[in-house]
């Protein structure tokens, strides 16, 4: 299969005709994209790396492929998901959409939404709940290392809550008695308390390029501060022909 390497800096790309709406891409084998990752944790963790995504094999309603960051010797990680790129896992021994950034067809206005709930998703929480709600809110150009380009704007608002679970704590001091100094050690229980928080997401989806062009994804914790902020951008891509 011949690979056709589309050179894109500073090549706008306009979507044919402004259509009204955008139908899913045909994704082959052998398509591969490379994005520069940007993530900021906290008030100065800052770190930045590139991902390369290359397309395995396609079915009628999944799309396997491989991640694997530039210049790692580490082996790529072997993923799939769905036909609209949305992306799924096992929720309480049930496979559940947990991200979907794309819903096809796209058009202006559209609106759709990924709920769950997991129970013990982690040492810390007893339960975590998503709630996100996408929007398609239009045609916007934006700009990455790969290009300049007419895109299609997805953003999507959510909330997430969690109880965390409760833990014990030992005390221990010295008592003083009439038979001398002895340790008294107490164990304090502390109830399950909850907590909030809120996401924010935005994908710039170029039908071309049959994958987002630029990808936003930040966290907000209880005390509603930025916690996280994960900033995709492309800077290369391959199709095959």
């Amino acid at each position: 299969m011949k690979n056709i390497v589309l050179g894109l800096i500073g090549v706008a790309l306009a979507l044919p005709g402004f259509a009204q709406s955008i139908d899913a891409p045909s994704v082959k084998a052998g398509d591969s994209w490379t994005y520069r990752i940007t993530v900021e944790k906290g008030p100065s963790g800052w770190s930045q790396n590139r991902s390369e995504v290359t397309v395995s094999h396609v079915t009628s309603s999944s799309i396997y492929y491989s991640s694997k960051q530039s210049g790692s010797t580490q082996a790529a990680t072997e993923v799939f998901a769905g036909a609209d790129w949305s992306r799924s896992r096992d929720i309480n021994g049930k496979e559940m959409v947990v991200n979907k950034p794309l819903s096809f067809p796209l058009a202006a206005g559209k609106t759709w939404e990924v709920q769950y709930t997991e129970q013990h998703p982690n040492k810390a929480h007893r339960f975590e709940q998503w709630d996100t709600k996408f929007t398609v809110v239009g045609f916007e150009t934006v700009e990455v290392p790969a290009g300049k380009f007419k895109a299609i704007k997805v953003e999507a608002e959510g909330r997430w809550n969690a109880e965390l679970e409760p833990a014990q704590s030992v005390v221990q001091g010295a008592q003083m008695g009439q038979g001398g100094t002895t340790m008294v050690t107490q164990v304090q229980k502390t109830t399950a308390v909850p907590v909030t928080g809120r996401t924010y997401k935005a994908f710039w989806y170029v039908p071309e390029v049959k994958r987002w062009v630029k990808s936003v994804e930040e966290y907000y914790g209880n005390g509603g501060v930025r916690t996280e902020r994960y900033t995709g951008e492309l800077e290369s891509l391959k199709l095959s022909e």
